[in-house]
């Protein structure tokens, strides 16, 4: 059995919160009689936008990206799955590139603030595809070995980078997306263009003798 600890990306792999934002930039670019290219999005996931300049347009969106999340909880299977891996004693950290007064309130308002030892932002590092995030969370938990998890190919290379195995957990917004270097995807992608059901977090990771699917259907 896996002894060491698992990762976790925060926005849109422990929370849904990419299909908010793809909401709210829709309807902020609508107001100025435009479409935001669906493409020009993905383009973003799994970059810190921080460094972005915050003007009236960006503070607005924002707003509207917390007020899209306040009825939204964890993705399908996550709490459980949490909960399952703290009974096999991993450690468990969050592994974002956002910032911390981003992360740490979603956590708390979706409840899984405690879930984890350790919480680490991308505040004053580079932001992924660079490693330093995954190596600053394996620091912060104490581990030498480690499986990471995210819903977007920059997570799974930022990862990959730090030396750490990946699984890919697609959303409804980056399954549309490619994971050629993660070690596993366990998420079918939709048959056309809906959006997926539930993610199934399935991995061999917490237990040799499961079939153990940790999925909620």
């Amino acid at each position: 059995m896996f002894t060491g600890a698992l990762l976790f990306d925060f926005d849109g792999l422990l929370v849904d919160t990419e299909s908010a934002a793809l909401r709210a930039w829709q309807e902020t670019f609508r107001e100025h009689d435009t479409e935001l290219p669906r493409s020009a999005m993905l383009a973003w996931l799994g970059r810190r936008t921080d460094t972005l300049d915050p003007g009236e347009t960006w503070l607005k969106a924002k707003a509207r990206i917390v007020a899209l999340l306040e009825d939204e909880g964890p993705r399908a299977g996550v709490v459980t799955y949490l909960d399952t891996a703290r009974e096999h004693g991993l450690r468990l950290a969050v592994a974002s590139g956002a910032t911390r007064d981003w992360v740490v309130p979603r956590l708390r308002d979706v409840g899984l603030l405690d879930a984890f030892d350790a919480v680490v932002t991308g505040d004053g590092r580079p932001s992924k595809p660079a490693p330093d995030v995954y190596l600053a969370a394996l620091d912060a938990v104490g581990a030498e070995a480690a499986i990471a998890f995210e819903d977007t190919p920059v997570g799974v290379t930022a990862a990959n980078a730090a030396g750490i195995s990946c699984v890919a957990v697609p959303n409804p917004v980056t399954a549309v997306l490619d994971f050629p270097t993660a070690a596993q995807l366990t998420s079918q992608r939709p048959a056309s263009s809906q959006p997926l059901s539930t993610p199934s977090w399935q991995t061999s990771t917490l237990s040799e003798s499961s079939g153990s699917g940790f999925s909620e259907a």
